[in-house]
Parts: C-alpha cells; structure tokens; sequence
C-alpha cells in the first residue's frame, strides 16, 4: 500500500490553516495513515460507541422537557385516561413529552432502544475479546476499561429508567433500596443518606437525575476517550491468518476508508433504532399508571442487563442470621454481591490468572481461534450459561404463566441449572474445541474435500482432496501452544523439586499450565497431499490434555510452540 494520501483541497486548506496556529498536522497526519484492520467482529465495538452518541443526543432533547422533581401534581393533559390524577412533576412531564411535545415519543423511544444496544453491543464486544484473547499484553488496562464501563452502564440505566417515577420504575428503585439495607453495619445509613430519609423521601429523583445525566455519562465518556486512545497508541488486534504477524497490522487505513465505513455504520445504527422505536413499542409508562409504594405489578421486569440480579434476587431461598441484635439478610446479600463477583470479578482477574498460569510475558497483537483455547473458551461458555439462567430466572412468573408450569418449579430447576448449567458448557465447550482443533489437522494433512470420486486401478474408490492454499493454511498454522512448566513433583536429574511447582501454589500453578496446554498437535510440513481414500484414520497424532504431557514432549524447536518470553514486537 502507497504511503501517500491524497487530500482534498478544502481539507487540506484547512489543515494548513491549523497546523499555522497549532501545529497539529503530524499528529493528524499519523492518525489518519493509521491501519486498522478489516474484519466484521470489530465493528461490534462501534456499535457500543454510536449507540453512547445517540444517547447523548437524544437524551440532551428529553432533557430540555424532562421536570425531576417529586412534587405531587393533579395531571390535565392529553393522555384522557389519567386525567385527573394525583402523580409526581416527573412522571407528569414523561406523559407531556411522550403525548404532547413533537417528535416527544420518539426520542424516548429511541433513547431507550439504545440503551439496551449500548449494553448488548458491549456485552457482545467484551465476549469477542475473551475469546479471541484481546485482553492479553498489552491490552489488560483496556479490558478493566471495559469492565468499568459495563458496570457504569447497569447503573447508569438503573437511575435512567427510575426517573419517570412510573410503578414499574418504582418497583426496580424499591429493590435498589432493599439490596442497599441488606449490606451489612452500612446498608441502612446508605440508604437513608440516598433517599434523604425514609425511602422513598421527595429527593431521590433530582439526585438520580443528576448522577444519570451529568456524572455517570462523564465518567463514561472519559473511558471511552481513554479506551479509544489506548487502543491507537498500542494498534489494533488482528485475526490470523496470510502475512500478519506480531509485528505488523494488515489492513486499511483510518482515511479515507475507516472513516467511511464508521460514518456509514452511525448512520446504519441510527437508522435501526429510528425504525425500533417507531414499529417496537417499550417502556409505555402510560399503561403503568404513577408510582405508589403500597403496589406493584404482575410480571415486572427490568431490561435485560439488570436481569442476573433480579434473577438472583428471586432464585436465593430465605436465609438470616441475627448476630449482636443486627439482623444480616443473606438472601439479598449473596443475590447482589455473588453474581456481580462471579461475572465482573472473574473477568477482571481473569488476564492475570492466566497469564500467570501460562507464565506468558510476551506482546499480543494476533488474535488466538477460540477452539486453540479450550479452557479459555469453555470457561467463557460457563460464565454465559451461568449468566443466562439468572437473566431467565428474572421473568421466572412470565415463563411459569406461558409453559404452565408452576412457579416454584421454575424457581427449582433455575436454583439446578445455576450449577449443573455451567459444568455442562464447559465440558460440552472443550470437546467441541478438542474436536474442532482435530478437524484442522486433518485439513492441514489431506486437504480439502473436491466431491471428485476417483477409482484406482485395484478397483479402490477414493475422493480426491485438494491442497490448502497459503491464504487457507494462515490461520490454521498461526496456532500457538503454550509452553509446559515443570510437571507437579517433577525432579531433575539430581533430584532437586523443580521451584516452578514446588509448595500447593506451585502445584496449583503447575495443573493451570498443563490445562491452558490442552491442545491437538499439528503437521507443518507446508503442505496436504491431496488425496485420502476416506476409509481408514490418519496417522495417530497425541491429544494433549491436563497432566498428560511428559516434560520430554515439549518439542522447543517446533515454530508452532510458543515461548511467553520473546522480545516485544515493534512498532509498525
């Protein structure tokens, strides 16, 4: 590709005319020669980031109309069926904005459509990069970027969809409350200082208005400026495959081709939600009627990001103590707390766990195939399935009520799965990536199948197989293995404990390394012979597994082998 970009005039001119006051051209010049590869998963963070912009957009409009305050009003407008009622300025000023300001309903609906595409984008994005290994170095800070941001965004749509003060908002806002006071010594002096006295007080919804319109979207603008940053100073992962290595980005430029296609794509997405909100109705707050403390309503459910903690909420049986005359309510405690731990925590630790299982200190810039990761793939699959049975469990009443099973049942055999669910994924998951790693080998060994059925002169019927191309065989030998540590109880040949995996620590380190090792070795000897007689089996090649490798099978001179200890690539 020609290191030469042709600008128009008019930008150019103005580009010179900042450069003269600024001296910014450099820096914009690098910027827009920067490469950014080609591939539709890494779209998916775009999604997350327009989906943010249309929710400053939109939310800036419902702000101008928006009243937050809890100061009762006798409603007279144009939805006829609560004419008449008592209800807060808030909850009045939602039915003026969705019924009498133009083009009023649609931004709320449009605003609350990309809230759930700004969460589902980033739950998508973030399974992309576990599985891939986008998280490894240098990437760990950017990955608890995103962890931050996810967690700021359950909160940010938890105070978002409190302030209509609707009896559906209330009752998610009356749960926030409850978990609040389940927090040991500190929850009810939390919950009073909130509220500003006894739930629900009259300030709680211009406080949460300002934290969901000023600090949470600051905070989380800030991120995201820190993610985009971080992520052009280090480049861009890159999927395996012909040429690309740990040293280079294989790609398009940011101009003009990534600018067309980010602008392309906001539109694209703006365009989808304008078309949610007008044919898909949500939230119609109308239909709820005012908050009252005193009632709630048949199948209430929050969006689906806040599902794990309704879910768990509602899967939890009942469980107390009382120690020093305090009573300590486990069955709010453990729903709030355990989940949040699991998920969040376990994917923040998650880079460092592995990397010290692996002992890998090397940079990262190709992406792995989630079947050349087992552990890695199925843990990711047990996390989901453990994060789905709580997210279903949050409408365990809908789905009692639609299959006609009793409610209690459905509660049973959520607080099953719960355990049995995740153990089966990950065992399931790791066959599958076994299985899928065996399919590449014999790719590599005899090729691919042609549907050409050849006879040989013995009478013998064969398919004929044609060789991998080079673009074909890329990704496939871009496989890498990590290298073993010493076995657990391993001695040289003097009899010294290898330190590596000496003491339980080292032993638990020695097991990890041997499960992150888990692979299918592969041929590499540049080409498949092309043809098979599609009767009996390849030649036996071991299946590595968890504490089946002897240190003697640790083939070092073997390209494919990875040592975590190689110089840091350079900058391209």
């Amino acid at each position: 590709m020609s290191d030469t970009i042709d600008v128009p005039k008019a930008l150019s001119g103005t580009g010179s005319w900042l450069d003269d006051r600024f001296h910014g051209a450099r820096g914009l010049r690098v910027l827009m020669r920067k490469v950014f590869p080609d591939h539709w998963s890494f779209m998916l963070g775009e999604i997350a980031l327009w989906s943010f912009v249309i929710l400053l957009l939109t939310g800036t409009f419902l702000a101008l109309f928006f009243v937050p305050s809890s100061a009762p009003v006798v409603y007279h407008g144009s939805y006829v069926k609560l004419n008449g009622l008592t209800m807060s300025q808030a909850y009045a000023s939602t039915l003026n904005i969705s019924f009498d300001v133009r083009a009023g309903l649609l931004m709320r609906q449009i605003h609350h459509w990309a809230a759930d595409l700004f969460m589902a984008a980033l739950i998508i994005h973030m399974l992309r990069i576990f599985f891939t290994g986008a998280y490894r170095k240098p990437r760990e800070v950017n990955w608890l970027i995103g962890i931050g941001l996810f967690t700021l965004g359950l909160l940010e749509g938890l105070f978002g969809y409190s302030l209509p003060d609707d009896q559906l908002s209330g009752a998610g806002l009356r749960i926030f409350e409850g978990v609040l006071q389940g927090i040991p010594i500190v929850g009810t002096y939390l919950s009073f200082f909130l509220f500003g006295g006894p739930y629900p007080g009259d300030i709680i919804i211009p406080r949460l208005y300002i934290v969901h319109v000023l600090l949470i979207p600051g905070l989380i603008l800030a991120l995201i400026t820190a993610h985009l940053f971080i992520m052009v100073h280090q480049k861009h992962t890159q999927m395996p495959g012909l040429g690309r290595t740990e040293r280079n980005v294989v790609g398009q430029p940011f101009f003009p081709y990534f600018i067309a296609k980010g602008t392309a794509w906001f539109f694209f997405i703006f365009a989808a939600l304008a078309l949610l909100a007008t044919f898909a109705q949500i939230n119609p707050i109308w239909l709820y009627g005012p908050y009252s403390p005193v009632q709630i309503s048949s199948a209430s459910q929050p969006d689906f990001y806040m599902g794990i903690l309704e879910g768990s909420l509602r899967m939890m049986p009942a469980w107390e103590w009382n120690f020093l005359g305090h009573t300590i309510s486990f069955s709010v405690l453990i729903p709030f707390a355990v989940p949040l731990t699991v998920v969040l925590g376990g994917a923040a630790f998650w880079p460092f766990f592995e990397q010290w299982a692996t002992g890998d200190r090397s940079y990262h810039n190709v992406l792995d195939r989630p079947r050349n990761a087992p552990i890695r793939t199925a843990t990711g699959m047990a996390a989901v399935v453990f994060y789905g049975v709580l997210w279903a469990e949050g409408a365990n009443d809908v789905i009692a009520d639609y299959t006609q099973i009793p409610l209690y049942t459905v509660t049973w055999i959520a607080r099953v799965l719960i355990f049995v669910g995740p153990a089966i994924a990950f065992y399931v998951t790791r066959r599958i990536c076994i299985g899928l790693q065996r399919k590449d080998r014999e790719l590599l060994e005899h090729g691919l199948e042609t549907g050409i059925i050849r006879q040989l002169p013995d009478g013998e019927f064969i398919e004929v197989h044609r060789p991998l191309d080079e673009e074909e065989r890329a990704p496939l030998e871009a496989k890498k293995v990590p290298a073993l540590m010493p076995a657990p109880g391993s001695e040289d040949e003097n009899g010294v404990p290898a330190p590596q995996a000496h003491g339980a620590l080292g032993r638990a380190r020695a097991i990890a390394n041997r499960a992150f090792a888990e692979t299918i070795t592969l041929e590499t000897n540049g080409h498949g012979n092309g043809h098979g007689n599609g009767h009996g089996p390849p030649e036996e090649h071991a299946e590595i597994g968890p504490g089946e490798l002897p240190e003697s099978s640790i083939p070092h001179s073997d390209p494919l082998l990875w040592h975590p200890h190689e110089e840091p690539p350079e900058q391209s």
